[in-house]
């Protein structure tokens, strides 16, 4: 299975069409959001081309490919327009590992996920990074839409290994899974 992995969309419409063509042009099985889909929060400026109503239309095509997890931006409403269920986590084994998904308002890098886990794929805070704790590799995806902390508007392919790229296809961070 090859999985494009982003986080952190809110609502823009240019990330969701960048979104439909990663997932093409690399020809990828699934798509995994890890939340933040449409709405923009409270706490961050209104993205650039901000249109959740063409972010729904451009996903809602691509919706038996999706995967998506709750962010704390997501609302009940938005389960009613989207085509695909939000889920509250996902766990999955990739290369005899257990890759455990969540949007990341919850991860304590100092309090473990309760579950026997290899890898946590997250957002939420915008910002890439990657930290060993406990055995367990936590690994922020960063935002598609909003980076933060002078990092990349960015996107993750999982096959073999992760590789998190810019918008650009730079490589930014390659991690062996």
């Amino acid at each position: 299975m090859k999985y494009l992995i982003v986080s952190d969309i809110h609502g823009s419409k240019d990330s969701a069409n960048i979104i439909k063509d990663k997932f093409l042009s690399q020809k990828c099985d699934k798509i995994i959001l890890l939340g933040d889909i449409l709405y923009h929060g409270p706490r961050n400026d209104l993205p650039e081309s901000y249109h959740p109503k063409s972010v729904i239309a451009i996903l809602n095509e691509l919706s038996s490919n999706i995967i998506a997890i709750k962010g704390n931006c997501d609302a009940e409403v938005d389960q009613m327009v989207l085509d695909f269920k939000i889920l509250d986590e996902y766990s999955f084994i990739h290369n005899n590992k257990v890759i455990y998904c969540t949007h990341g308002h919850h991860v304590n890098y100092l309090k473990p996920t309760n579950y026997e886990v290899d890898y946590v794929l997250h957002g939420h805070t915008h910002i890439i990074r990657k930290d060993v704790v406990n055995n367990i590799t936590y690994i922020n995806i960063g935002s598609i839409t909003i980076p933060k902390e002078n990092t990349a508007k960015c996107y993750g392919i999982l096959e073999n290994d992760l590789k998190i790229y810019d918008i650009n296809d730079n490589l930014i961070l390659s991690i062996n899974i």
